[in-house]
């Protein structure tokens, strides 16, 4: 569907909420485990880009509770009549342009996508909420996901970064996503619309394009292509499976107060040749190639500009506050996720464009 007129009517629920990005990684699953607690019913705007995937929700073709529209969240007429037609108790804005290596190849998209995109819907979300009743306008929340790479870098020894972080960001992406969540403070200052943000660590799981280090490595080991690392894979991230982060979006949701940030990780932090390696290891246990262990396709490449060398999260607030904490250790969450990815090679393939080959070439070369 292209258009809010194609929507169908807004339903008689306990509620409704406004995703963006639903399609995508983190979105799609959110959507799904939205959907499958059978309060809500979910509006689902996403442009599909490269990254959004319909098939992602095929589990949900035909249920009444999930009504798609694809759009742009930068289309303020879109914005306005999704907003009027359903009413939503709570707008939560995954959609991005998400990717460090191609805002450094391509900046100009993700200013437009995060930055002005964001002001669209904030703009669009403050006249919606200043129209509702006193209990619809105490009830509203809006509800900025984000990402550590705002703070920027960490060296080894640094404490991992609170809510109050001073803001460093170093490409492009990052800068683009520091320059929404100043937007989206702004608008809570100056305008009171209850708005929060919320800055994750890094995500995997199911659903993930391969662009990221995870489904990267399993599809190219998988197809006995080289697994890419950049510089010496000393680089350190906090991993947060995605069924966690969906699960602390809605305690934020739900209990979040105005105004607030809430930083959620992962609590493991791993660098990136460790990644790799493990994934190497589940998979010379699951599906054993007959060319040898998968650790001998590893292959160094030259290091990303600009590499920030170390993220981490400190997650007491939303723990102390929100009562929320992973559910999943790095070991349980990366075997699903393995499971997954060997469940849905049908899926791998699919996502696999020319664009995405053109892509891979530009970032890794002939290696990949």
């Amino acid at each position: 569907m292209r258009s809010a007129e194609r929507l169908h009517p807004a339903m008689t629920v306990n509620s409704t909420i406004l995703v963006t990005g639903g399609a995508g990684f983190i979105g799609a699953n959110f959507v799904l485990a939205k959907v499958g607690e059978r309060n809500d019913v979910v509006v689902n705007l996403d442009k599909l880009t490269y990254a959004g995937n319909l098939e992602n929700l095929a589990t949900l073709n035909g249920n009444p509770r999930h009504v798609f529209a694809q759009g742009d969240i930068c289309d303020r007429a879109l914005a306005d009549r999704l907003l009027a037609m359903h009413k939503p108790r709570a707008i939560v804005h995954f959609a991005a342009e998400s990717h460090v290596d191609r805002s450094i190849h391509g900046p100009g998209e993700f200013v437009r996508t995060n930055v002005n995109g964001t002001f669209t819907l904030l703009e669009a979300a403050r006249a919606h909420w200043q129209k509702l009743d006193t209990a619809a306008r105490d009830r509203f929340r809006f509800v900025h996901v984000s990402t550590d790479e705002v703070y920027g870098s960490l060296d080894a020894d640094d404490p991992p970064f609170t809510e109050t972080h001073p803001y460093a960001p170093n490409s492009p992406y990052a800068a683009s996503k520091a320059a929404s969540d100043h937007l989206v403070r702004a608008y809570f200052h100056t305008y009171g619309l209850p708005v929060v943000t919320t800055n994750c660590s890094n995500n995997y799981g199911p659903f993930q394009f391969p662009e990221k280090l995870i489904p990267l490595t399993l599809a190219n080991a998988l197809a006995g292509k080289p697994l890419p690392l950049y510089g010496d894979g000393r680089n350190v991230r906090d991993w947060l499976y995605v069924e966690d982060h969906c699960a602390a979006i809605s305690a934020v949701l739900d209990r979040g107060l105005p105004g607030q940030v809430y930083n959620i990780g992962g609590r493991n932090e791993i660098a990136n040749i460790d990644i790799v390696k493990t994934l190497c290891a589940l998979l010379d246990e699951l599906k054993p190639s007959a060319d040898g262990p998968y650790a001998r396709l590893i292959t160094f490449v030259k290091d990303r500009a600009g590499h920030d060398r170390r993220y981490a999260i400190n997650a007491h607030k939303i723990a102390r506050e929100l009562g929320w904490r992973p559910a999943e250790t790095f070991s349980t969450g990366i075997r699903k996720t393995v499971q997954w990815y060997l469940a849905h090679p049908e899926w791998i393939a699919r996502v696999q464009s020319g664009k995405y080959r053109e892509w891979i070439d530009l970032n890794y070369g002939e290696v990949a």
